[in-house]
């Protein structure tokens, strides 16, 4: 990829050449940015690094990142960070598991508790509350709408991207749209939020560090923390950061109103107890 930007850099207009410098000389910060990121170190629109992206033949910016990870690291490291194909059992366990934690502490450390005070009360608020997700995001948006549901609020996941955008379309007021998404810069779910947001629901991301096209949408931003796009845009890492705050979330929404809680657990236990043997 680095190749073939430099290749058909003289060919680009000058915003897109400018672009195409800065990811030559940054390549490796490059894949560690979100769109909104890159535009604004560059001077640009979020529609010109798109652009630039097609010209060199990517799908789209997520697709240029992992393109040049591929540039820029062995292969081994797109199974995951530091490992060796030396590595025995025991030190791919060390570095997996030291991953996930150094993960969680760096989210537990970033996490704004003014944030998670305002997101719990939007939820509390609401008389209806949706959960998007697309791709590994999903069933972090299935897990949260169900520990929601057990609580008694009126919340589901939404993880279809047409139904998101038409049910997103038809939100209001009395609605509270939470989105996951570790990018913040998955084009569905950012679509979905923006039009729940501009049909008046009170709207909540859980999504990376840094500036996104999702938070711009977003009323409240619950941050997490996953150092993971180096070898892959995707990791497990990113997704134990999400249900940790997830967690959180439930838990102060559930001790905002305790004796109600309660109940609706004991019997979302008593239900569930009728299907185990």
């Amino acid at each position: 990829m680095l190749a073939r930007i430099r290749h058909l850099r003289e060919d680009f207009p000058p915003t897109a050449r400018r672009i195409a410098d800065f990811i030559e000389t940054n390549a490796e910060e490059v894949i560690r940015m979100s769109i909104t990121e890159l535009a604004e170190q560059t001077g640009a629109s979020e529609g010109s690094v798109v652009g630039l992206c097609r010209r060199v033949g990517a799908g789209g910016f997520q697709d240029l990142k992992i393109l040049l990870a591929g540039d820029l690291v062995e292969p081994v490291r797109f199974i995951q960070e530091d490992l060796q194909e030396t590595d025995d059992f025991t030190r791919v366990g060390e570095r997996i598991f030291s991953a996930h934690a150094a993960s969680l502490a760096e989210t537990r450390k970033l996490l704004s508790f003014e944030a998670l005070e305002r997101a719990v009360a939007i939820v509390q608020n609401a008389r209806r509350i949706e959960v998007y997700g697309i791709g590994s995001s999903a069933p972090i948006a299935q897990d949260l709408a169900y520990r929601l549901l057990q609580l008694g609020l009126d919340a589901k996941a939404v993880v279809d991207s047409h139904v998101q955008a038409v049910s997103a379309a038809m939100a209001s007021a009395e609605v509270a749209a939470i989105t996951v998404s570790h990018s913040g810069s998955t084009v569905e779910t950012v679509l979905a939020t923006r039009l729940a947001k501009e049909a008046g629901a009170m709207t909540v991301g859980i999504t990376r560090l840094g500036k996104s096209p999702l938070a711009r949408h977003c009323d409240v931003v619950l941050h997490t923390v996953a150092n993971e796009t180096r070898y892959r845009p995707e990791a497990m890492s990113s997704r134990v950061a999400q249900l940790a705050i997830i967690d959180t979330l439930v838990s102060c929404c559930a001790l905002g109103r305790p004796e109600h809680s309660a109940e609706k657990l004991q019997l979302s236990a008593r239900v569930l107890s009728e299907k185990r043997f």
